[in-house]
């Protein structure tokens, strides 16, 4: 993978996750398995565009090394946050579990995390040089954690990715208020709790980025079409003890 510009990335905690960081380039949407034309079309800039089809360049090399070995029988599909899933194309009747995902793009790099489904799981990244200016502090925090970042402002990237990754990780995004999520600051590795939810996020500096990922337990998966017509199938053999498929036979002498 390296090859390809494809490195690993090594959270320093123990984690089921994997995660993948490549530069960002224009990738012909040929040699993208993962992107559609019609919403590489809604992006006005080539900047953005580059990104998305770098992102999904990278989760299909990242799906590969995970073990799903055929990229054309799945798809990305987005929920009504536009946050993204994996799963297979409609017909092809597959029940191996897909990893959840997370993709991100920052200065020029982009990044993949997988993980078992089991977890959700969220990663945001900034570079170690960037800055913000003190006035922006107040966009994602509040009372004590706001007094506490303008007094030690070294850790704000720190909140910055660990709110990102947190809305992720729940499939919110800015649907879920950055002000409502606390971040320890100075600990790199620490659960919170969020609606109900246990997260486990942690905190590290890799590659001149700032990374925080953030991992929870998973939900009951939306079911599939495929999933829908057997329990329909169920159902009307239920209800039906004699109904059945194809024809019936009956031995001679029987």
């Amino acid at each position: 993978m390296q090859a390809l510009g494809i490195e690993r990335l090594t959270p320093p905690h123990a984690t089921d996750v994997q995660v993948f960081v490549m530069p960002v380039d224009a990738w012909p949407l040929s040699e993208v398995p993962l992107a559609h034309a019609t919403e590489v079309e809604t992006f006005v800039t080539e900047k953005r565009r580059n990104e998305h089809l770098s992102g999904r360049r990278l989760l299909g090399q990242a799906l590969l090394a995970w073990g799903v070995n055929d990229l054309s029988a799945v798809e990305v599909h987005r929920d009504e946050f536009r946050a993204p899933t994996v799963r297979f194309i409609q017909g092809v009747w597959k029940r191996t579990p897909l990893p959840n995902i997370s993709i991100s793009h920052s200065d020029g790099m982009a990044f993949v995390a997988l993980s078992p489904s089991s977890q959700r799981v969220g990663l945001d990244a900034e570079p170690v040089g960037r800055t913000l200016a003190e006035n922006a502090f107040d966009l994602m925090a509040s009372g004590e954690e706001l007094e506490r970042l303008r007094e030690e402002p070294v850790h704000v990237f720190r909140a910055w990715t660990g709110k990102e990754a947190v809305q992720k990780c729940l499939g919110m995004g800015m649907h879920l208020n950055p002000r409502e999520i606390e971040i320890p600051i100075g600990v790199s590795n620490r659960e919170i709790s969020i609606e109900n939810s246990n997260i486990q996020l942690q905190y590290w500096t890799e590659k001149g980025y700032h990374l925080s990922l953030a991992t929870t337990a998973s939900g009951l998966a939306e079911p599939t079409p495929e999933d829908l017509l057997l329990e329909q199938t169920r159902q009307a053999m239920q209800a039906q003890p004699d109904w059945g498929v194809g024809c019936k036979t009956q031995r001679k002498g029987a």
